[in-house]
């Protein structure tokens, strides 16, 4: 049998849906205590006023969980688990803003050694002291040792496997994911070769029953995982053979190139297919069986996406990630954490790095903005070139500094086509940093920093610089198979539309082929 094309295989971290900041031990010390736990408190003081929320689209993507009827009693028992379970990674967490206190209490600028005995029992050993040219003081973390402690626990990872039937989904950083009679949770960690064997069988039939048996089912759960199978086989993937570089949107910043001998597939956030929609899309039987480079941009939730990695991983043979991990806790290491959920081949791309395979080059551009600005490395940009045609993958990168742009352009040229993410009205600094920050940000702080990417003014610097034929506005977020993970929602008046919509106008007033993409795109190009 086969698994069913809108078989969810969610993972989760202690019932949360699971992204790149749960892993890391450091970060998700910090979600648990400033996000997991705050919210939980809040949500058993008031369940009511969280109903009431989730009505309301200004509160799109709160801090508000988002259940049909009262779940008090079920949160206030993952509540207890939680303080239970993870009070090592609670204690982790305090000892990090002990850590940081005591470094503010430090006379500026004198030798650290004798600082050592000071710091936090839990975190000596684990970090080290450190100034910058400024004489600022700071920490750094051992991101390493810390995964082979208590602190990175593989008990905390379970699998949540259901059936969809439609876009719809509580916000994914808000609402755990409590007992449904619809879904089956299993305790099986995310580099569990299990999870391989199932997900193959979306392709090549398998059978049901072994794997009900291997984990360990009941008899009442067996029935219910049998239901995620059906004997109907699935049209095979026609792998492109023609002499082009074909292209294709699979929704938000999801891109596959394929040419007749390699492929290359960027920031995976694939859709469930199987159930009626609107919006036209392409699904991950619309991938081959082997991927041979897989790229990420960055480490934000809707571009590192489990959901859509973890299963993909048998048929990943390269993953190409933004080399970082200089002990910031701001700035999980990549590779490392990929590592530890069990994928291989994993390749960190510096800035003006080259990956090369034939006649395709894959090269780290500088990534600037969307962070706001914090001290962050793992974030690139791509420059693909296959033989002479270029493509320029810029994310949701914001032009702060347009010589910048300068600089790059004088070692890459001019690129045929662009994609640029224009979400230029970001969260605030808090929206996604807020559990990390080691200090009370204030309101107006708050709003200056903002996880945003181009307007039109700053897009058009790009537009200029790199004189494209084509210009392609992505990672906006629209489609709804999107607003889970991003919780964007916009109208024809928000800035992100209003400001992408002028500089389509301004590309096409030039001659340009320019357009905000939605849903899917296929388009065939020419290697020139």
């Amino acid at each position: 049998m086969y698994l069913k094309p809108n078989l969810v295989i969610e993972p989760l971290f202690m019932r949360w849906y699971a992204w790149a900041h749960l892993i890391s031990p450091g970060t998700a010390a910090m979600n648990v205590v400033k996000r997991h736990v705050e919210i939980m408190n809040s949500y058993v003081d008031s369940p009511q006023q969280h109903m009431e929320a989730v009505k309301d689209p200004k509160m799109l993507g709160g801090p508000f969980m988002d259940y049909g009827h009262d779940r008090s009693e079920d949160v206030k028992e993952l509540l207890t688990e939680t303080l239970d379970k993870q009070s090592k990674m609670i204690q982790l967490a305090f000892a990090f803003r002990k850590l940081d206190k005591l470094l503010k209490s430090h006379p500026k600028g004198y030798a650290l050694e004798d600082l050592y005995d000071k710091v936090p029992p839990i975190l000596r050993g684990y970090v080290e002291l450190v100034y910058d040219l400024n004489n600022n003081l700071s920490f750094r973390v051992f991101e390493e040792l810390l995964y082979h402690t208590e602190f990175y626990d593989k008990n905390f990872q379970s699998i949540a496997l259901w059936i969809t039937n439609n876009d719809s989904r509580p916000f994914s950083l808000s609402t755990p994911k409590l007992d449904d009679p619809n879904f089956l949770h299993l305790p099986i960690s995310f580099d569990d070769p299990i999870i391989d064997e199932m997900a193959r069988m979306k392709r090549v039939p398998g059978s049901p029953e072994e794997l009900a048996s291997r984990l360990n089912l009941t008899k009442e759960q067996t029935a219910l995982f049998m239901t995620f199978f059906t004997e109907n086989v699935p049209a095979p993937y026609e792998k492109y053979q023609g002499d082009k570089v074909r292209m294709r949107y699979f929704g938000h910043a999801c891109i596959f190139i394929e040419t007749k001998d390699l492929n290359i597939l960027i920031d995976p956030l694939i859709s469930y297919y199987g159930y009626p929609t609107e919006v036209h899309h392409f699904s991950d039987y619309d991938l081959p069986d082997e991927i041979d480079y897989v790229l990420i941009t960055h480490n934000h939730q809707d571009h590192v996406v489990l959901e859509t990695l973890i299963p993909l991983r048998h048929r990943i043979k390269n993953l190409v990630v933004p080399r970082s991990g200089g002990g910031a806790l701001q700035d999980p290491k990549l590779k490392l954490m990929f590592n530890k959920i069990g994928f291989k081949n994993i390749i960190e791309i510096d800035e003006l790095e080259t990956v090369q395979c034939a006649d395709i080059s894959i090269t780290g551009l500088p990534f600037t903005g969307e962070h706001s600005d914090l001290d962050i490395k793992a974030k690139t940009c791509f420059h693909v070139k296959i033989e002479d045609f270029s493509l320029l993958f810029s994310a949701d990168s914001r032009v702060m500094e347009p010589k910048l742009y300068e600089n790059i352009h004088r070692i890459v040229g001019d690129v045929d086509v662009i994609f640029l993410g224009m979400e230029c009205d970001g969260a605030p600094l808090t929206w996604l940093y807020g559990p990390l920050m080691l200090d009370e940000v204030s309101r107006e702080n708050d709003q200056s920093r903002t996880l945003s990417g181009c307007d039109h003014k700053r897009g058009m610097h790009l537009v200029n610089m790199f004189r494209p034929k084509e210009v392609y506005v992505y990672a906006m977020g629209q489609e709804p198979w999107c607003e889970f993970i991003s919780s964007l929602k916009y109208t024809d008046e928000s800035i992100p539309i209003v400001e992408s919509n002028k500089l389509v106008e301004e590309c096409l007033s030039r001659g340009l082929i320019a357009e905000r993409l939605f849903g899917e795109k296929e388009i065939l190009y020419s290697r020139k």
